[in-house]
């Protein structure tokens, strides 16, 4: 790929991971939460916000791992991928797990702006991933549960 067309993709990449374009941020939709709302459970819906936003790390965590660590382990599916079904945070767990999302994202976006990443290129460790199919599974995974995220407030009648 030619430099001008790398710089314009990297641009976009880096704007789908950022900015909420057609939607509000991860970082707005947790915004303005109080412990009793992160934990507190809707009829019918499987998990907190907390659980959502937790579940977004872990994941988040385990893509840029696959990208960076060669021998890097996932998870298993779906435990290792979601609190325990009773788990809660409090203001501490709750601010350490949207810094870790920020510090994962900001380690991705590195990945992405380095000179030598091709964009393209099927990862050697990897069953044919690239970095930019990885970058649009991070993007949608975070967008998917933002939504949800958004859902359970209106549930809670805590958004706008």
């Amino acid at each position: 790929m030619d430099r001008p067309n790398q710089k314009g993709l990297l641009a976009e990449l880096t704007s789908l991971l950022t900015k909420g374009n057609a939607h509000v941020t991860f970082e707005e939709a947790c915004a303005g939460l109080k412990p009793a709302q992160w934990n507190q459970r809707v009829p019918e819906v499987p998990y907190t916000i907390w659980q959502l936003v937790e579940h977004v790390r872990v994941a988040q965590w385990d893509i840029v791992e696959f990208c960076l660590e060669p021998k890097h382990e996932s998870p298993q599916w779906p435990d290792g991928y979601w609190p325990a079904q009773e788990a809660t945070a409090d203001e501490d767990q709750w601010q350490e797990t949207l810094d870790r999302i920020r510090q994962d994202r900001q380690r991705f976006l590195h990945l992405l702006h380095a000179p030598g990443t091709n964009l393209l290129a099927p990862l050697p460790h990897g069953t044919g991933q690239t970095i930019l199919r990885e970058a649009f599974l991070v993007a949608d995974h975070a967008a998917y549960h933002t939504g949800e995220i958004i859902l359970v407030r209106r549930l809670l009648h805590a958004w706008k």
